[in-house]
């Protein structure tokens, strides 16, 4: 092994912090070695990807596997960058990197410069297959959204360096979806003109529904009042822009840009999400902007989630379910045994921005706490609660191949006890929602083989039957859109 660059003993780590040091990096590797990259903590992809774009050697990304210093959220997002830029590579992970999965599959990238994974679990759509009332309703909504195309709302792309959560506006535009670019700026200047009773509106609304603000009065390591009164005004104001330009949904980077401009976005973002929220109102004409359901956010401004929550939106609201959707990272799991379960259990987290809905108890169910201040320095509350028990749809929409594609399953939350809840929260990040995931017929090392991204959005369906309805309807809607659609695990319509 030879590393490709020394500790900055003068910075203190040994990280790529730059896409310039990055491309000077690999202007020194043989281009032809085998390379491994590594990764124990979350990491800004376009730092190494010109590189591997590149290389012409074996590569193998490798990640830790704990919830605390999260690797694999970074690896998964690499791993995606690197599908949509036609990279080849192979993929491996652990806890500790003694364990035969491990050990067997770096053997044989030594030897034979890849890595074999079971990837049985995956089969392409066959449309013929679905139920005809699932399979008409999907073509009829696919129909619509082109006669009448969407807006995504933008605001400032690339969040964090993940070029995979970026579709080209080609491949996007076939699917009867188009951007609306939006300045981050332009949304703190509006946040400027909301007034300080609307943002009180907001607040009294959130008490009344009884969501736990934890506040304090150190504004660098708590929560204040005055922070919440921040995130309200954004709320409204990002309504009303979103209402402005027609968007059917919009995204918020937050990271980098807002962060050292105004508090954190992801109460906003939750609030969005969800079909039970603050009523916002059009400045001159008085009307609801929204009324009665959602303005789908996607958060970290992730326009694969974007596109995917659209479509959940107009399915879910066609069958007349909740349409509350969001994204998650795939933080971490392990296995766990006990109270009715026996299986492997995702911890699905993201900063704060799922739907109040998507709890236990609802907003009676949720807290706010300050988002922690290494990245977030002016602070801002979360939207925190556990995820209820029930059946969802889990899906991934990415690029491959300059292709749209999305991979869909089935699957449920379940509720661990609060014990075992706790330690999964004290590995993680305890201010940020947790819901417990398992998605049906899929093993860890299939999952993680697989998934095209360090994000995976649900929606929740009221039982099983009906969760394979809004599966095929969501299915049929995405192939007639164009986009190849692949069923993942233990899915079937009977």
């Amino acid at each position: 092994m030879k590393r490709a660059f020394p500790v900055d003993t003068r910075a203190g780590h040994g990280f790529i912090s730059s896409q310039r040091m990055g491309m000077d990096i690999f202007s020194g590797i043989d281009p032809d070695a085998n390379l491994v990259f590594a990764t124990a903590a979350w990491q800004y992809s376009h730092h190494v990807l010109p590189g591997m774009r590149s290389h012409r050697g074996p590569i193998l990304t490798v990640a830790n596997w704990s919830g605390q210093w999260p690797g694999l959220v970074g690896l998964l997002n690499l791993n995606g960058s690197l599908i949509k830029a036609g990279v080849k590579f192979n993929s491996l992970w652990s806890e500790d990197f003694t364990d035969d999965y491990f050990l067997r599959g770096m053997r044989q990238w030594i030897k034979e410069g890849r890595v074999t994974h079971d990837l049985s679990h995956v089969r392409d759509l066959d449309i013929a297959a679905l139920p005809a009332d699932a399979a008409n309703l999907g073509k009829e909504l696919a129909q619509s959204l082109q006669k009448r195309k969407a807006i995504l709302g933008v605001f400032d792309e690339g969040c964090m360096g993940m070029y995979n959560a970026i579709i080209d506006d080609e491949l996007l535009n076939a699917a009867g979806v188009f951007k609306e670019r939006l300045s981050q700026s332009a949304l703190v200047a509006r946040m400027r003109t909301i007034s300080d009773d609307d943002a009180k509106g907001v607040r009294q609304w959130l008490d009344e529904k009884g969501v736990r603000f934890v506040t304090g009065k150190d504004d660098k390591t708590e929560l204040t009042d005055a922070q919440i009164h921040e995130q309200c005004k954004m709320y409204i104001a990002a309504a009303r822009m979103a209402d402005e330009f027609g968007c059917d949904a919009i995204g918020i980077q937050y990271q980098q840009g807002l962060k050292d401009m105004v508090p954190a976005s992801d109460l906003v973002e939750g609030l969005l999400n969800n079909a039970d929220r603050p009523p916002v109102y059009d400045r001159q004409s008085g009307k609801e902007l929204y009324a009665g359901g959602p303005l789908p956010h996607f958060n970290e401004v992730d326009e694969c989630a974007g596109l995917d929550a659209l479509v959940t939106n107009r399915c879910w609201n066609a069958l007349k379910l909740d349409p509350s959707t969001t994204l998650h990272d795939l933080r971490w799991g392990e296995p766990y045994q006990g109270k009715d379960i026996d299986n492997f259990v995702w911890v699905l987290q993201i900063s704060g921005a799922a739907p109040a809905n998507h709890f236990v108890s609802g907003y009676h169910g949720a807290s706010s706490e300050r988002q922690p201040p290494m990245y977030f320095p002016l602070g801002g509350g979360t939207l925190k609660g556990v995820g209820r028990p029930g059946k969802i749809v889990w899906s991934r929409v990415f690029v491959e191949g300059n292709a749209l594609h999305v991979d869909l399953g089935l699957g449920e939350v379940v509720r661990l006890p609060d014990e075992e809840t706790m330690r999964r929260w004290q590995q993680t990040t305890i201010q940020w929602p947790m819901v417990s995931a398992v998605f049906n017929g899929i093993s860890r090392d299939s999952f993680m083989a697989r998934h095209r991204a360090n994000h995976v959005s649900i929606a929740y369906a009221p039982d099983t039957k009906t969760a394979r309805k809004a599966l095929a309807a969501k299915s049929a809607m995405f192939h007639e859109l164009g986009v190849k659609v692949h069923l993942c695990g233990a899915v079937s319509f009977d």
